[in-house]
């Protein structure tokens, strides 16, 4: 029973990573419109607002004590280390590449556990850890390249995924998983905020912060809903089975994110064609109209 119960970690994991891909591309569709610390911020102050309200009506006060403070610390900062620079990666580079260079996320988890928390993973996770980190050198290279050293902000997303892992581990038995979920983001929360501050008195224009249109509020809103919903079984997943064990589960997001990829280039595509068509039909019932009343607009 204990085996099963352990065995079915990284299922839950993977669920998570595979519904994270979904507010991912969903942020990748606000490129553009409103800086990415911004987004972060707004999103996980949705999060915080909405998994405390709902914390309340459930378990009432006492859920709101902060139980293994240091280690609430470490998920909270690290999560908002991770989220700040993939929604920034994600607006300089496709969404598959961005996250098959975080790929090398479960390697450094693997690594951690090791060193910190005293957990071995199995032959299959190094193998498995080690191709992907080969297939990151890859990726990685010519977009260093292109973009510069804006390229390694997944790189940094994967440490910071990393850091929740560990600290997903340390906290698995602190609290309910609507607790801990709360407390991750209510402390990432903070964070997020002082980066889009200190982003928008920088004076960089890319990341100024103005009234964001009521889309984009929107989608920060589903994020915060889907994200969190993720973020909640890839936690349930860290209290089943090692972090070496779920850190692989990740590799999900590259087959998703390639799916959103080729669904963005289709849209695209229809995008382009549709203004044609849609300039041509209009052009014909303005000569139409026109003809009608004699003259030519």
């Amino acid at each position: 029973m204990l085996s099963r119960f352990s065995n079915s970690g990284p299922l839950v994991a993977l669920c998570g990573f595979a519904c994270l891909s979904v507010g991912d591309a969903v942020i990748k569709s606000i490129a553009g419109e409103w800086p990415g610390t911004a987004i972060a911020a707004l999103r996980y102050t949705i999060g915080a607002l909405g998994l405390g309200l709902i914390l309340w009506k459930v378990e009432g006060r006492q859920a709101f004590h902060i139980p293994m403070v240091r280690a609430q610390l470490l998920r909270g900062s690290m999560v908002a280390l991770a989220t700040v620079c993939f929604f920034s990666a994600i607006f300089l580079m496709p969404l598959a590449e961005a996250t098959a260079i975080q790929f090398t996320s479960p390697m450094i988890t693997a690594l951690l556990s090791a060193l910190f928390l005293g957990e071995r993973a199995t032959r299959a996770t190094w193998i498995a850890s080690i191709l992907a980190f080969a297939g990151v050198i890859v990726i990685l290279r010519p977009n260093v390249e292109l973009l510069g050293w804006a390229a390694l902000l997944p790189l940094v997303a994967a440490f910071g995924m990393a850091g929740v892992m560990i600290g997903n581990r340390q906290v698995a038995s602190a609290g309910s998983a609507l607790q801990m979920q709360f407390l991750i983001a209510g402390v990432a929360a903070p964070f997020l905020i002082l980066s889009a501050l200190i982003g928008h008195f920088s004076g960089l224009e890319p990341l100024q912060v103005d009234w964001p249109d009521w889309s984009v509020v929107a989608r920060c809103a589903l994020v915060a809903v889907t994200a969190s919903f993720s973020h909640a079984l890839v936690y349930l997943g860290t209290t089943r089975a090692s972090a070496a064990q779920v850190a692989p589960m990740v590799y999900i997001q590259i087959i998703m994110a390639m799916m959103f990829g080729m669904l963005f280039l289709a849209i695209g595509r229809m995008q382009h064609r549709w203004p044609v068509q849609q300039s041509s039909l209009a052009r014909a019932y303005i000569y139409g109209a026109a003809n009608g009343q004699g003259e030519l607009i």
